[in-house]
């Protein structure tokens, strides 16, 4: 199957880590859909992704974090792209730092486990069986390797909500071994931003969304977990390997 021929949703397509994916996906000739609840940052993508592939992309406004919403989502984007054949979701990959746990409520914490583990699982149990049988297809998750230690301090509850999806990726690698979809993991251990916002270590974001496509086109591996910590590890963890 021809990239031309793959459509591939790509889940928090509108954010830091989902354009760069986005743009990489289209420059290879992909066809790629994103669902936001925010029309303003759809528009912001097209302006952002190459001019020449804007007629690729197709973009929906809906909510992917309740059942209901990503159900209407997967119908209102199946009406005009026909069928989804890949999956990347960046969902897992988010910030907070609001301050030590004593000085948090149970309504901070319950939206960050929303932010991280809720839109995940929502949209993987919306989404999955549209590729789940078809060796062809994939379904890459992009995740933080916030869950496995503390980052700096007041961070405390994004490594609880980054461990919960660690371990929901997890579980689905074996729940379902012999699921004939590619389903993998990118586990970043990093910073991701755009050039102008880069520091040191970073990924640029560019980098890791061609880095996702790579692996998105040449669908070898399958209930893997790349783990990237640095920016030389893009090539060798993520390109070599899957060569």
């Amino acid at each position: 199957m021809s990239n031309s021929d793959r459509v591939v949703l790509v889940l928090g397509g509108a954010g830091t880590v989902g354009s760069g994916v986005v743009k990489a996906l289209l420059d290879k000739g992909f066809r790629v859909a994103v669902i936001s609840r925010d029309s303003s940052r759809l528009d912001r993508l097209r302006s952002f992704v190459s001019a020449s592939t804007k007629d690729n992309l197709t973009t929906v406004v809906g909510n992917v974090g309740s059942e209901e919403g990503a159900e209407q989502a997967k119908q209102a984007l199946l009406k005009v792209v026909g069928k989804v054949t890949d999956i990347v979701s960046s969902l897992g990959f988010s910030w907070w730092q609001g301050g030590p746990p004593h000085t948090q409520t149970l309504k901070d914490l319950h939206w960050v486990i929303e932010t991280l583990l809720f839109s995940t699982f929502v949209s993987w149990k919306t989404f999955f069986p549209l590729v789940r049988d078809d060796s062809n297809c994939t379904y890459t998750f992009i995740t933080g390797g916030a869950g496995e230690k503390l980052l700096m301090p007041g961070t405390g509850f994004l490594t609880v909500g980054a461990a919960s999806t660690l371990a929901f990726c997890q579980v689905l690698r074996e729940e379902y071994p012999e699921v004939p979809c590619k389903l993998n993991q990118v586990k970043i251990n990093t910073g991701v931003a755009a050039p102008e916002r880069m520091a040191p270590g970073y990924l640029n974001h560019l980098d890791l969304g061609e880095a996702v496509a790579t692996l998105v086109e040449r669908p070898n591996t399958s209930h893997t977990v790349f783990t990237v910590s640095c920016p030389a590890d893009l090539k060798t963890v993520l390109l070599e390997r899957n060569l």
